[in-house]
């Protein structure tokens, strides 16, 4: 046997909007709560409910000393919808205002643009033109490693780069220097983690 379908938001909306239509009286959250299994809304959801039809202007509250009450009309739904009616009129007239506009610019922006042998020509050469930029353009690129601004500021790098690693090398030496002062007796020792390091009789400065 299969089970039951829940109502849906919808569904739950219109069975709380009747409890507030058949008795036109006002009602704290908790009784609705209890009135609302009556119509298959669990009272566990009332509250989502009632809140969501507040929030549509088809249910309205006010705090009464300390309590909160609920309360709605069926006029209330009715001008909700004259609301809403008269909203979607405005919107229509706007949008139908703004296509006009548009197909008014549209024709504007055809003028002169009709298709003739002097247009496509103009075209044609305009096309022409495109692609020998294009072909400038990738010539140009061919050529970048000759510019001399690009050669100036490669030769700028590799001056730092070289007296970045004399600088390097010299702080080497200056370390290797205070370890034998400082652990002479570790001398093979060292000498062996600086060969594993790549640290070798060869290694100087660059020249």
């Amino acid at each position: 046997m299969s089970k039951k379908r829940g109502l849906s938001l919808e569904e739950k909306r219109e069975q709380m909007l009747q409890i507030f239509y058949e008795s036109q009286d006002f009602y704290l959250l908790k009784e609705l709560e209890k009135m609302g299994p009556k119509k298959g809304v669990i009272s566990q959801s009332v509250k989502d409910v009632v809140q969501s039809l507040v929030d549509d202007d088809l249910v309205l509250k006010d705090k009464i000393g300390t309590s909160v009450y609920f309360w709605s009309l069926p006029s209330c739904a009715g001008n909700q919808l004259r609301s809403t009616y008269n909203k979607l009129e405005s919107d229509l007239s706007s949008s139908k205002k703004r296509y006009m506009e548009l197909v008014e610019q549209r024709d504007n922006l055809r003028r002169g643009r009709e298709d003739s042998e002097e247009r496509e020509a103009a075209l044609e050469e305009l096309k022409a033109v495109e692609l020998h930029h294009k072909k400038l353009k990738e010539e140009l690129a061919a050529y970048a490693d000759s510019d001399p601004a690009a050669l100036e500021a490669m030769k700028d790098a590799i001056d730092v780069a070289h007296s970045a690693a004399n600088r390097w090398t010299d702080n080497i030496f200056t370390l290797q220097q205070w370890c034998s002062t400082t652990f002479p007796q570790a001398k093979e020792q060292l000498e062996h983690m600086y060969r594993e390091v790549g640290i070798t009789e060869d290694f100087e400065y660059l020249q």
